[in-house]
């Protein structure tokens, strides 16, 4: 018998026990020398296992002469009542232990090989449904095409038969047999993508005929009917401005004042039939430019020019300026202007770094004049407020008190420098000096604090001007 695990309805009798397995004997043998009954496998087992050949109940000699099976035993041992060995799984089967394998042969519980040998064990009770669905081996019929596959085969056939209707995968709501979708895809088919044979962008086929009147590389006719054919839509413009030879084009000098058009190609001729005109034109052109620069120079003047009545004139490279001064006799150096308030006098600083009249090789002389301003029709005349002169101390406040040079004095109003200026009369004309100091301070002087820094002297003017009149 099988070695299961039998289960007796009653448990068997001690005399059925093999005593060194503790079960119901399977196949009985008896020692005949002392009469002890054991499993055939049992005994076996036990005497290879311990290599001597003694009895496992009284350790007598043993002689294999001796063991015989033991058939009376075995038959009652095979009539003792058992249930399935699948009782637990559901089987209600119960019999003889003979009965067993006979039972198993339609027990619904026992597990058996598939008949297909597919390599697959499973319960009989579960094996119709296998061979219907399941076994890869079993034999199945396409609905479609008709014909039979096993079941692994029917599986990968799924999804690729040729005779199935499927819908078309672009969506265009067609359905066909599968063999026919390929053609109807490439050829066919209004949603298919497409490219388009001019840009090569893809686009749906049923939208590309509208694209053509968009798509920048679609060839277009020039419309001054030049030589030039299918000139891509995106490349018109620029052909018109740069290769048409039938455009109209404005003469070159167009900004000079020449009016003529004519088409590109003869445009040439044209130029060396009025080079002489051109020139001309070119003439007027750049007096009219030179006139707007330096009207736009004076605008601009005007804007960076101080509007506080105080000017700080930095004069930098002081020694190289001064050596400059040494040489050239009376050489005047002129201060940016500035207004004593808004809408007010226009004045200028000028400087004589070797001195003028009775300063002259010995101090610094610094004078003040008053410029043609904007406002000089709106203004009293003369010129009457006080002016304040300055050579500024760049010592450091925090070490020691700056000891600035100042002089001040009021204008008087005889000076002709004071008078409302004419319009000849400008930052350059040394014909008329202004009114100042020939000795404001002297060369010696200058050197003994930090009048000079960085080679460069810092002269300061202020206008002292009633409130009233700059409100």
């Amino acid at each position: 018998m099988p070695g299961f695990d039998y289960k007796f309805l009653e448990k068997p009798k001690r005399r059925f026990q093999c005593p060194l397995c503790n079960k119901a004997m399977r196949e009985p043998v008896q020692v005949s020398t002392c009469g002890h009954r054991f499993c055939d496998t049992c005994l076996q087992e036990f005497l290879s296992s311990e290599g001597v050949f003694k009895c496992p109940e009284d350790q007598l000699p043993l002689d294999y002469a001796k063991i015989y099976p033991d058939p009376d035993l075995e038959q009652q041992i095979l009539s003792l009542s058992i249930r399935c060995i699948h009782s637990e799984e559901g089987c209600r089967w119960t019999g003889q232990m003979k009965q067993l394998q006979s039972h198993f042969s339609t027990c619904a519980f026992n597990v058996i090989p598939c008949p297909n040998r597919c390599a697959i064990k499973l319960t009989r009770r579960d094996l119709p449904d296998h061979l219907q669905h399941d076994c890869p081996k079993r034999k199945v019929k396409c609905e479609f095409c008709g014909n039979e596959f096993t079941g692994e085969a029917y599986e990968n056939h799924q999804g690729i038969c040729p005779q199935e209707s499927v819908y078309c995968e672009n969506k265009c709501g067609a359905r066909m047999m599968r063999r026919l979708l390929s053609q109807h895809s490439l050829a066919e088919c209004p949603k298919r993508t497409q490219p388009c044979k001019y840009c090569g962008k893809e686009f749906v086929y049923d939208t590309i005929q509208n694209h053509q009147y968009h798509c920048p590389r679609f060839p277009v006719q020039c419309p001054n009917q030049c030589n030039a054919l299918n000139v891509p839509r995106e490349d018109l413009a620029s052909h018109l401005k740069e290769s048409c030879g039938s455009a109209l084009v404005l003469c070159p000098f167009k900004d000079a004042g020449c009016k003529h058009r004519c088409p590109k190609v003869a445009m040439g001729r044209h130029l060396e039939d009025t080079s002489k005109a051109h020139l001309t034109l070119m003439c007027s052109l750049v007096s009219r430019q030179r006139q707007e620069i330096q009207e736009l120079r004076r605008e601009m003047e005007e804007l960076s020019v101080s509007h506080d009545g105080v000017l700080i004139w930095k004069i930098s490279d002081y020694s190289r300026k001064l050596q400059e001064a040494k040489l050239r006799n009376n050489y005047e150096f002129f201060s940016p202007p500035f207004y004593t308030h808004k809408y007010g006098y226009k004045l200028q600083v000028s400087a004589f770094l070797n001195g003028n009249g009775s300063g002259e090789g010995t101090h610094l002389s610094i004078y003040i004049r008053v410029l043609p301003g904007e406002y000089d029709s709106l203004l009293e005349w003369p010129f009457s407020y006080k002016v304040t002169f300055s050579i500024l101390d760049q010592s450091d406040p925090s070490l020691s008190k700056p000891q600035h040079i100042t002089e001040t004095f009021n204008p008087d109003p005889n000076w002709k420098n004071f008078q409302k200026p004419g319009s000849s009369r400008n930052s350059l004309d040394e014909s008329t000096l202004g009114f100042g100091y020939p000795k404001f301070i002297s060369h010696e002087e200058i050197k003994k604090r930090n009048y000079i820094r960085d080679n460069a002297i810092f002269l300061k003017a202020s206008i002292e001007i009633p409130q009233k009149i700059i409100a």
